[in-house]
């Protein structure tokens, strides 16, 4: 596996048309993340299967493997489910494309030529979204986290159970409680950044 900058993250272009390749690529340029082709279905399976990918964009129409195909196998892979795919298709797409890219797990689907601005901005958003939950992973394998959610879970059992009580909660004692699961977050947001 490839090492990748801190805030770098694999982007997987799928299209069997160099020319299209070379188009995602300009496009994709400026976020500065590394782009990898693949020419197949097949080939991106394996490509997904080596590395870890923030998003794919995958093309409708290709041989063999066609795109819907491609992304329920995606979806159905255990290593490869929540990776998001923006299905990418020619101009007169068929009526029912956009349902069929939906029900085989598509994030999204964009007709050719693709709008720069538009695709840059929805491949941000994902970056954006992959970099949150690889930091939530690390921040959820330190050691001892599990021991300081799970004080907070309690803490906030304990707070859902005098809110329950039928008669009124004692205000001073909520806000004791409030006051003790602040201080818990604030401390993991500080032991996390």
């Amino acid at each position: 596996m490839t090492t990748l900058a801190p805030d770098q993250c694999n982007i997987l272009l799928v299209d069997d048309m160099e020319e299209n390749l070379v188009a995602l690529e300009a496009v994709l340029g400026p976020l500065h993340q590394k782009l990898v082709r693949a020419r197949s279905g097949e080939e991106a399976l394996k490509a997904m299967l080596r590395q870890d990918f923030a998003v794919v964009l995958l093309d409708v129409v290709m041989p063999g493997m066609d795109g819907f195909e491609t992304a329920a196998t995606i979806k159905r892979l255990d290593q490869t489910k929540d990776v998001p795919i923006i299905l990418v298709t020619g101009v007169n797409p068929e009526a029912d494309y956009a349902y069929r890219g939906y029900s085989v797990g598509a994030a999204d689907f964009l007709t050719k030529p693709v709008d720069p601005w538009m695709l840059r901005t929805k491949v941000g958003i994902f970056l954006d979204l992959y970099r949150k939950n690889q930091r939530l992973a690390a921040a959820a394998a330190e050691p001892g986290s599990g021991e300081r959610l799970t004080e907070i879970a309690q803490q906030l059992a304990r707070i859902e159970l005098l809110l329950r009580d039928t008669p009124p909660p004692d205000p001073s004692a909520l806000a004791d409680r409030v006051a003790e699961v602040s201080r818990s977050v604030e401390s993991l947001r500080g032991d996390g950044e």
